[in-house]
């Protein structure tokens, strides 16, 4: 199978996670549900180690920030005055993590809880992280090339450093030169960018980013932009006109077209209506 080549200029290549490196449909029927199914029971195990409070207590400072919203779910304070309450409080925190998941949400306090939960999953063998069979070689290939190779994903660092190190093509965590997530900014804000070419040592123009769903960046940096390269899986490379600026963006080049219809999630229509809706980085 082939790799689709990058701008000349390219010296690190920005990789997101869902519908790029990863089956939408691992995300959406696999770890999402995982959460929602077992949040109840990981609190009531947890609750009293420092890490399960301090989960809690961000879920607690995001939901006070969310109390204007609609549907918002308040976590009250635990008093001590006993199991009842201490069974409230917990079912408060489930409302809480459903709420947000119902809504796409993509907090830091949501992560935070999802990686933790994720990481007991993967270490006990109950999940591991699906990878498309093209994406370790193209990595190979880039990095034989001289690139550097970093993840940018709205899941949190060691939600991403989990799958790729209990993935289904072993721990490939050796392939990738860093992790960046939502701390470093949304992925819809040009400055989240500027702040990841400066913690890596590298121009903007000097950077590819791939993922499956280009709108979302769509947003101009300065008066200087650059043009995008977009593509879907299984599509040729093409040009598109989007404000980018310093930042290229691409919808999964890692496939060629001989990937269509292969594992990837555009094997009957790239890009068309009949395309997945993606819940990772918007």
């Amino acid at each position: 199978m082939g790799v689709l080549p990058v701008p000349a200029e390219v010296r690190a290549i920005l990789l997101d996670i869902e519908g790029t490196t990863t089956p939408i449909a691992f995300v959406q029927e696999t770890l999402f549900p995982y959460i929602k199914d077992n949040v109840k029971e990981y609190l009531r195990t947890h609750w009293e180690e420092e890490e399960c409070q301090r989960d809690v207590g961000l879920l607690r400072k995001q939901a006070q920030e969310d109390s204007s919203l609609d549907g918002a779910v308040p976590i009250p304070l635990e008093t001590g005055s006993g199991e009842e309450e201490l069974e409230q409080v917990i079912q408060a925190v489930v409302d809480n993590v459903h709420w947000q998941m119902s809504l796409d949400r993509k907090t830091t306090a949501l992560k935070q809880l999802q990686g933790h939960m994720w990481r007991a999953a993967y270490a006990t063998g109950h999940v591991k992280g699906e990878i498309f069979e093209d994406v370790v070689p193209a990595i190979r290939k880039w990095r034989e090339a001289g690139m550097k190779v970093y993840i940018y994903s709205s899941g949190s660092i060691e939600a991403q450093k989990l799958l790729f190190g209990y993935s289904t093509e072993g721990d490939i965590l050796e392939l990738f030169d860093g992790h960046f997530d939502t701390k470093i900014g949304p992925k819809v804000e040009s400055e989240s960018y500027r702040r990841i070419a400066a913690s890596i040592g590298c121009a903007t123009n000097n950077i590819l980013f791939l993922t499956d769903v280009p709108r979302g960046i769509e947003l101009p940096v300065c008066a200087s932009c650059t043009m995008p390269w977009t593509a879907g899986r299984g599509e040729e490379m093409v040009r598109q006109p989007a404000p980018i600026h310093s930042c290229y963006t691409a919808a999964t080049v890692i496939h060629s077209r001989s990937q269509r219809g292969r594992g990837s999630r555009y094997s009957r229509s790239c890009g068309d209506q009949t395309r997945q809706r993606r819940t990772d980085g918007r």
